[in-house]
């Protein structure tokens, strides 16, 4: 087991794609039963304990996935903060080598690794599912450690946080489409989705309720079925930003808005449930100056953060909990607005929200 200290300087190169990098704590482990790189990466507890998920990914080597766990870890110390919640930001990657298939004893295993990592830290992180993570796996955690959350309901969890995931982007969504048109009704509007895994099939579902035009991609082929079942156009991944639309939805792993892609967007705004979608901080400039409205990612999918923190306590009020997640609209307005008023990009907009709540702490 390998604790990294907060020094930058002891850190692989590879953190130097962070910026400013300030990570509390940052675990790095061999699982002793899975053989896998596990990491636990320890932003911030400035608000409370840390919360975010854990991914298991593919990845050419760890430093990668180390990478990996260093921007998402920060973006979830600026997406709890921005949501008002009592929590730090954190994150749990585990590295799946290129080419790998876990075995469902070995996805066991690694659960149990993790339980361990996070039970190591003595209560500075929480996790629950992310990409590739499930609440039945979360249970294999709570093995482990007492410090995870969104286990299935019939184990006394709350479930799947998609659900609200996917409710944030909605409502994101209304408040994007009232900033350029003055109305939040996705009807007759040209949306694409690239990505329907948990959230983004949940989001095509309820949009195509909404009464909107669905252009869809994913890189597994079997999400076609979704698409015909709710007649949505197919497109190949590679070609979902180069439709002609109202809004771009990118609802798969991060980094998709490169300056190639920003360059070829044919879109008037662009609002998703992906993590991390820029992949560089001056794509946040070149949206703007391309005139396409970015509601910035950390904002829109902090749906899945707000109901964890809020339905695993005892006297959990779900009613409340909807109207928080609901309220991701009312800051986008909000960072929209001041965007304007400014001149600055939306990311600087939603980046000071989320800072005035730190240093409030």
């Amino acid at each position: 087991m390998t604790l990294i200290d907060t020094a930058p300087a002891s850190l692989p190169d590879v953190a130097a794609s962070v910026p400013d990098f300030d990570h509390e704590r940052v675990l790095v482990v061999t699982g002793r039963r899975s053989g896998l790189t596990i990491i636990v990466a320890v932003h911030s507890t400035r608000l409370g304990q840390a919360l975010g998920g854990c991914r298991v990914w593919q990845y050419d080597d760890w430093q990668d996935a180390l990478a990996d766990a260093l921007r998402l870890s920060a973006a979830m110390t600026l997406k709890n903060a921005a949501a008002g919640l009592a929590r730090g930001g954190g994150k749990a990657v585990i590295h799946v080598p290129r080419g790998t298939v876990l075995t469902e004893e070995g996805r066991h295993a690694a659960m149990l690794d993790l339980g361990d990592a996070v039970e190591s830290l003595d209560g500075a992180y929480m996790t629950a599912e992310d990409v590739g993570t499930s609440a039945e796996l979360m249970a294999i955690v709570a093995l482990r450690t007492a410090h995870v959350c969104g286990l299935p309901p019939e184990q006394g969890g709350v479930g799947e946080p998609a659900d609200a995931t996917a409710s944030g982007v909605f409502a994101a969504i209304g408040s994007t489409l009232d900033a350029l048109d003055g109305s939040r009704d996705v009807a007759g509007r040209h949306i694409v989705i690239s990505g329907l895994g948990q959230v983004g099939g949940r989001l095509a579902r309820a949009l195509t309720a909404g009464g909107a035009r669905l252009t869809v991609t994913d890189v597994d082929t079997s999400k076609k079925a979704l698409a015909a079942e709710l007649g949505a156009h197919w497109v190949e991944p590679a070609d979902a930003h180069t439709v002609n639309a109202d809004l771009f939805v990118p609802c798969g792993l991060g980094g998709a808005l490169s300056s190639r892609v920003i360059d070829e967007l044919r879109v008037r705004g662009v609002v998703g449930a992906a993590n991390n979608q820029l992949a560089s901080r001056d794509g946040a400039r070149r949206l703007a100056d391309r005139g396409i409205l970015w509601a910035p990612d950390f904002v829109v999918n902090g749906g899945g953060v707000i109901y964890l923190d809020g339905a695993s306590t005892g006297d959990a009020d779900l009613d409340a909990i909807e109207l928080r997640v609901l309220a991701i609209g009312d800051t986008v307005t909000e960072i929209f607005r001041e965007s304007a008023a400014d001149g600055t990009t939306t990311l600087e907009a939603a980046e000071r929200i989320a800072e005035a709540r730190l240093h409030a702490a």
